[in-house]
């Protein structure tokens, strides 16, 4: 469907930039010549302000694994809201909630609810610190963990440096960047500073960059010996790689786990769950070293009414793994189309993905991403990077993040086959146009 109101959503942006810093509320949503402005979404689709149709590979940042308006999500909220929007007490759908995520996350021994997933790795790395009595952080270069100040150092692939001003050098002191290498973090151990050790589950990006293999289990074996708190960001991994993560789905075990997105059915929210001895001290029952709690932990959304209702809801489907597998039958098949489509076209680069997930890298390599480093991987050129994005969307195709999207259980062959026409005609103008299919030395010439 064509745009009925070609600028109703430039119109839109013009309020927005008299409004908000830069018309926007994320940075990511900022793009040229405006942002998308969507005014309806179900399934795997949703709408732009004046008619056009998008495929959606973006998925609320990966947020909506049930696909957009789930109808049960919808009547749980709407039941919800007409009894209690919100009055920061404690409810019977907080119990059954911690309930479920305890029963499917094999380091939930207890959990607390916190408001976001940037909230869940802030209070993981607190409690990491409170435990082990040590303030210095080990985490890997380019993962992501939200936004906050203590791992805002070496987010992007690459760069020792905090992703943003306003960090202060003290801070960024405590954290040490590391590359997904067992020898470094065995030695970079050996310093009694560092006691908590952080890192997203799937390799840095929700997998854009994989682990080695082995590296999980070896990580894990090294932080029990050097009796460091080892976390495990599963914010996009959790319920996506399966029920209960990819911990459950590999039988790694971390000592926390930061959870959100999928966790909360697509609402705002998050949590950390963890081993008992380390989840205790949130507990107001609890006096260590003259604090009661020894960590404070407030938040004043946390668990709300809402937000649980529509957890409970996205549960008893999440539970039983029957989405997941839907939703990973519909990226395996788009992969293998994607993969089919470079072939075709003579395009050179790789397309790879776990679970739910797809990535597509464009430039020389083997045909997969094994021998690329970390900084290659995401250092595909951005004006390149742009104009894919760009090709898609004006034919109705939204990818996530980079050249990265997910699946969800909304998605069908339908779809898939649809969006991979829309692939194949972006990819086959851009070639023709120069934008890619060049080799780096071309590039550079």
């Amino acid at each position: 469907m064509k745009n009925l109101q070609p600028d109703a959503s430039a119109e839109l942006y013009r309020r927005a930039q008299q409004l908000m810093p830069g018309g926007v509320s994320h940075e990511l949503r900022f793009r040229r010549p405006h942002p998308l402005y969507i005014e309806r979404a179900r399934g795997a689709e949703k709408w732009e302000v004046g008619g056009r149709r998008i495929i959606d590979f973006k998925m609320g940042s990966a947020s909506q694994l049930l696909g957009h308006c789930h109808p049960d999500i919808v009547e749980a909220l709407q039941r919800q809201a007409s009894e209690t929007i919100f009055t920061s007490d404690c409810h019977r759908m907080e119990i059954e909630w911690a309930e479920a995520i305890n029963s499917l996350y094999p380091s939930a021994d207890l959990t607390r609810f916190t408001s976001s997933g940037t909230e869940a790795t802030m209070l993981a790395l607190m409690l990491g610190r409170a435990y082990t009595g040590r303030s210095g952080i080990l985490r890997i270069d380019g993962h992501y963990h939200g936004w906050h100040d203590h791992l805002s150092k070496g987010a992007k692939a690459g760069s020792d440096r905090a992703v943003s001003l306003g960090v202060p050098k003290a801070i960024q002191s405590l954290a040490a960047v590391v590359p997904a290498s067992l020898e470094i973090i065995r030695e970079r151990l050996k310093n009694d500073r560092f006691g908590t050790i952080i890192l997203e589950a799937s390799g840095a990006n929700y997998g854009s960059v994989p682990f080695p293999p082995g590296f999980l289990e070896g990580v894990r074996k090294l932080a029990t010996e050097a009796g460091a708190v080892l976390v495990f960001d599963e914010i996009i991994t959790g319920f996506r790689w399966s029920p209960g993560g990819l911990q459950s789905r590999d039988g790694i075990v971390p000592d926390l786990t930061a959870l959100a997105k999928i966790l909360t059915g697509g609402l705002p929210g998050g949590a950390v769950a963890g081993r008992t001895d380390i989840m205790e001290l949130l507990d107001p029952d609890v006096r260590r070293d003259g604090f009661s709690p020894p960590v404070s932990h407030k938040g004043t959304f946390n668990a709300s009414h809402l937000v649980a209702a529509g957890a409970l809801a996205a549960m008893r489907h999440l539970k039983t793994g029957k989405p997941q597998a839907t939703a990973d039958a519909m990226a395996a098949k788009l992969r293998a189309g994607l993969r089919t489509i470079l072939s075709d076209l003579s395009i050179k680069g790789a397309v790879y993905g776990e679970s739910s997930t797809f990535h597509i890298y464009l430039g020389e390599c083997d045909g997969s991403i094994r021998a690329l480093s970390p900084e290659r991987i995401r250092g595909m050129p951005s004006t390149m990077v742009g104009a894919i994005r760009n090709a898609l969307l004006a034919d109705g195709l939204e990818l996530m993040s980079y050249l990265s999207g997910v699946t969800s259980a909304a998605h069908n062959d339908a779809l898939i086959d649809e969006a991979l026409g829309i692939f194949e005609s972006a990819f086959r103008k851009l070639k023709r146009g120069g934008v890619i299919g060049k080799t780096q030395r071309e590039r550079q010439q």
